[in-house]
This record gives C-alpha cells, sequence and structure tokens, in this order.
C-alpha cells in the first residue's frame, strides 16, 4: 500500500512538473530581453537582460561578469517590486536566472537595476509589451523609486545608433537625456511609472530637446575678471590670443601678482561652445555622474586640480578606466597652480594629451582612449620664496635651489607651451584705480569688442577646418601645418632666422606659426605677416632677444 502511494505521489509530481514548460521560447530565442547599457570609458555598449526561470526551490542568481553593486541588485529589486504593489522574486519557489550578455565585458554600477526588474515581471507575466525597441536605465530604491545614474546621455547617443524608439531613464536623468533628438526620452519617477507607459494604462509624455537647447541659449558667461585685473597689458593681450586659438599658456611671477586671476579671465573669454562641443563635454561629465538633473550646458570647463592630485586622477584610470582631470576640461581651460610642486610623474603624464589630444589609459583588464583637448594654463613662481629677479624684494634661495626648483619642469613639457608670460608684480596708485572705476562703461564697451573678435577668429578657424574635425588652429598638426599657416616671404625669412639663431625646435618653429595664424585670424588677415609673427615670438621670448633678431 505504501509503495503504491509512493509511486502515486511520484506520478502526480511528474505530471504537475510536465504542466510547466522549463523554457519560452519563440523561433529558439528566449521570450524575455530586455535592453540597457553598459559605460566602458565614456562610451556606451548595448547590454543585453536575459531572463530566465524555471520551477524549483528560490534562487535569483545574476551571471555575465557583476560586480558587487550589480549583484546586490537582486535585493533591492524585490523590495523595490514589492512596495510598488508588485509580486517579488521571494514570494514564489521559482529559480530565476539574470544574464547580463556579453558575458565577457564587466557590469559594474546601479544602472542595471530597472532593466532587470522591468524584464522579470515581463517572464513571470505581470506585464506584457513588446520589448524590442525601448531601453532602460535607471537605479531603483527600496521603495521603488528611481535615482540619478550615470552614464544616460552616452546611452541615449547609443540607443538612437542602434536605431531604438524610446529610452526609459529616471526623472531626474530626463533633461540629460532629451540632448540627442530622433530618440523618445520617458523619465519616470519610480518603477510603478514604468509599469503605466510600457502596459499603456498610464502613458508617460516626452519633452521636445528644442526647449533644452533654448534653455541655455542664453547661458550667462560673466567676462569682467579680465579688467579686474589692474595692469598687465601684455598678458592680458597673451590670454586674448590664447583664447582666441585654444593655445597653452606658461605663466612666470611672483606671488599675488594675478596669475590666478589671469587664468580664470582666459576661461571667461572663450566663447560658448558648439552643439558638438557642449555633447562631446557633456558625454565625459555623464559618465562620471557629474551631469545631474541639468540639461546641456554650453559654458567651457574650467579645472583646478591641486598639486597633489595623483597621475591617475589627472589622466584618468581605476581597474575599469574613467575619465580623469584632463578629460573633464575637455574643450576648456585645465589651470595648474604652481607648477613645479606637481609630482614629475603627473607632470610628464600630459606630454601625449598636449600633443595628440587623447589620452590612452591601459590597464590589464582594459584599455580606453579618452578624449583630451584642452588648454593648458600653468603658472608658476620664479623660485621657491617667489622674489627671484624682483626689484623691490630680495630673494633668499640659493642659485642651486632656484635651478633645482625649475629643472621640477621638464624641456619637453616647456616645448609645448604656445605662450610664455612674465607676469610681475605692478603696484596701482589711488588716482589711477579711481580713474579705472570711472571708466566702467567704456572697459564693458572694450570687453564685448575683444569678445566680439575672438567669437569672429574661432568661427573663421571653424570654417577652414569644417572638414577636418578640427576647432581650433592649435590642433592644426605638422601634415597641414604648411596648407594652414601660410606665410609671406618677409615673415618666413624672419622666422627662420630666428629659430636659427634661438636654436629652436621643430616644435617651436610650428607652435610659433600657429599661434601667428591665430593673431592674423584677430586682425581679419588670411596671410600671415612678418608683424604677425614678430608678436608670437615674443610671447615665445623675452623681448631682448626679439630686439636682436631685428
Amino acid at each position: 500500500m505504501r509503495k503504491v502511494c509512493r509511486i502515486g505521489t511520484a506520478c502526480l509530481v511528474l505530471g504537475l512538473f510536465s504542466l510547466t514548460p522549463l523554457r519560452r521560447e519563440t523561433d529558439g530565442v528566449l521570450s524575455t530581453r530586455i535592453f540597457s547599457s553598459a559605460i566602458n570609458g565614456i562610451n556606451a555598449q548595448l547590454i543585453e537582460v536575459e531572463v530566465d526561470s524555471n520551477p524549483g526551490l528560490h534562487a535569483f542568481n545574476i551571471v555575465g561578469l557583476p560586480d558587487k553593486a550589480v549583484e546586490e541588485s537582486k535585493d533591492r529589486i524585490a523590495s523595490a517590486i514589492k512596495n510598488s504593489g508588485l509580486t517579488p522574486p521571494n514570494s514564489k519557489h521559482r529559480k530565476i536566472i539574470i544574464n547580463l550578455a556579453p558575458a565577457d565585458l564587466k557590469k559594474e554600477g546601479p544602472s542595471y537595476d530597472l532593466p532587470i526588474a522591468v524584464g522579470y515581471l515581463l517572464e513571470t507575466g505581470q506585464i506584457k509589451f513588446d520589448s524590442s525597441k525601448t531601453m532602460f536605465i535607471g537605479e531603483l530604491s527600496l521603495n521603488g523609486s528611481l535615482k540619478c545614474t550615470s552614464g544616460v546621455l552616452a546611452t541615449a547617443i547609443l540607443a538612437q545608433n542602434l536605431g531604438f524608439k524610446e529610452l526609459i531613464v529616471p526623472s531626474s536623468n530626463k533633461k540629460e537625456a532629451l540632448v540627442v533628438s530622433g530618440l523618445i526620452i520617458v523619465g519616470a519617477k519610480n518603477i510603478s511609472e514604468v509599469v503605466g507607459h510600457i502596459d499603456g494604462t498610464m502613458p508617460l509624455l516626452a519633452e521636445n530637446s528644442a526647449n533644452i537647447f533654448a534653455e541655455n541659449d542664453n547661458e550667462n558667461i560673466e567676462t569682467d575678471s579680465l579688467f579686474a585685473i589692474k595692469g598687465q597689458e601684455i598678458a592680458k593681450r597673451a590670454l586674448v590670443v590664447a583664447a582666441a586659438g585654444a593655445h597653452n599658456v606658461l605663466m612666470s611671477g611672483p606671488p599675488g601678482s594675478g596669475k590666478t586671476l589671469l587664468a580664470k579671465a582666459l576661461a571667461e573669454l572663450m566663447p560658448k561652445m558648439s552643439l558638438d562641443e557642449a555633447i562631446e563635454v557633456a558625454k565625459i561629465y555623464s559618465s562620471v555622474g557629474l551631469l545631474k538633473d541639468s540639461s546641456l550646458s554650453f559654458k567651457r570647463p574650467f579645472r583646478n586640480p591641486h598639486h597633489t592630485t595623483s597621475a591617475p586622477a589627472m589622466v584618468g584610470g581605476g581597474t575599469w578606466p574613467k575619465p580623469g582631470e584632463i578629460s573633464l576640461a575637455h574643450r576648456g581651460v585645465l589651470f595648474l597652480d604652481e607648477l613645479p610642486e606637481f609630482p614629475r610623474n603627473v607632470l610628464e603624464s600630459l606630454r601625449q594629451p598636449l600633443e595628440d589630444g587623447v589620452i590612452s589609459v591601459v590597464r590589464t583588464s582594459n584599455s580606453v582612449v579618452l578624449p583630451a583637448k584642452f588648454t593648458l594654463v600653468a603658472a608658476m613662481n620664479p623660485c621657491p620664496c617667489g622674489n627671484y629677479g624682483s626689484e623691490k624684494n630680495t630673494c633668499i634661495c640659493s642659485p642651486f635651489n632656484v635651478l633645482r626648483y625649475r629643472k621640477r619642469i621638464s624641456g619637453p613639457l616647456l616645448d609645448r607651451m604656445d605662450i610664455y608670460m612674465n607676469v610681475p608684480r605692478e603696484t596701482i596708485s589711488d588716482e589711477e584705480a579711481a580713474k579705472n572705476t570711472a571708466k566702467t562703461a567704456v572697459l564693458t564697451a572694450k570687453m564685448a569688442k575683444i569678445k566680439e573678435s575672438i567669437k569672429k577668429a574661432r568661427e573663421t578657424q571653424k570654417e577652414r577646418f569644417k572638414n577636418l574635425g578640427l576647432f581650433s588652429n592649435s590642433e592644426i598638426n605638422h601634415k597641414n601645418i604648411t596648407q594652414y599657416c601660410v606665410l609671406d616671404k618677409e615673415a618666413e625669412h624672419f622666422l627662420i632666422q630666428a629659430a636659427n639663431n634661438k636654436n629652436l625646435s621643430l616644435r617651436a618653429y610650428h607652435k610659433i606659426k600657429k599661434v601667428a595664424r591665430t593673431i592674423a585670424d584677430l586682425e581679419g588677415e588670411k596671410i600671415i605677416k612678418q608683424n604677425h609673427i614678430a608678436e608670437a615670438l615674443r610671447f615665445r621670448m623675452d623681448s631682448d632677444a626679439l630686439r636682436e633678431l631685428g
């Protein structure tokens, strides 16, 4: 009798198991597949979130090389689903497997919470929709709300390139994603809104990306720092040239001479970024989570890292490389104050990006190429005490200490600078200060004229390089410098004489040409003349050496 009962029970259990298929397939493909993305450097890569469930003891496993944050997402997802009034994974005895494909790419961060949760709800039949043209990204809270997530802009660009129709993101990332046109962007506050949208019961509306651009079209950029600096007329002229051509600048002067103010003034002098440049910069900031609840900005970045900054923090790095300070300064200004105080390996790591405009970060597990087309503005004292060469203050440094201080900056790095400026400490009399204050309206008009000349010079360069992907004269390389830096005979002879007498390197020779090209653009000249070369040489050498060449 017991044997018959055991046989009957076994048959009943087998019969129940046979009623539930082990895998639901359509044309040989798993029916449950949700699309998301992973950030590699600053670019997004397509991730397929595959969900499969089978009868058995409860299990919720995530495979596909997830990091700790992704593995912990199963607890967040279970609580978020339960607190949203839906059936969580731990309420039934089913074995659920989540596969994040491709499996050889490291998955990190909490951005997979939403696609995994939607995949589970679709697999268990709690929602029904066509997931083939929709991409999801977002982090879940325990109460089911969606938190701000990094890398949304890169994900939106990927979705557009791959032909997806819709991208569902946290509402705090909606402005960021709306930068990409031709894609339906849906911002949701919680998982309940996501479910209501995709099953059609409560569709969410998306804004027009044109409103985002209009919102930033009148973005204020302050331009009063230049005339807040008393004196330093040569330095101010050098800043105008640097802003017009995105040239690197090295300033040397005693403490309190205004080097930091000059560096900030350069960032303000630069014209607003174009749409392509703004998207490039926003993509970098989005990848590291610095573009929170904000739309596209056309203001150029200004980064001022401390001299204790490490090499990985400067150039980018980590086990899975992320952008560093030089990439965050892309299309803007990187200001290094107290340049000799930076570690030698940090300064030498700047040599490749200054030359190529990109930085290659190689790690054992991964390697990425990050953009780094920035304008370097460096400031230093002439000696450790800062008074070397001063007529009023006495320098207390020995010649050996002065030499050792200056030797902290290598020759190859100095050779990559376009403009050198000596910034002396200047004094202003009470009468002159009052005179400058009375001319506020005149200074404002003069500032507007300077800004307009810089803007026209940039537009000339944009038209000149429109088919090359370049944006400024500083990006001209050795292959096309002859084509775009055309000198008349007197200017060519003058430059060759200067290069031979001063034993300038070929790189310095080319940089003088590029600075002269910018000076000519400021004056609206197509051909570089001798006076343009003379001014570019003045920024490269001291005035006495320039007079000897004449």
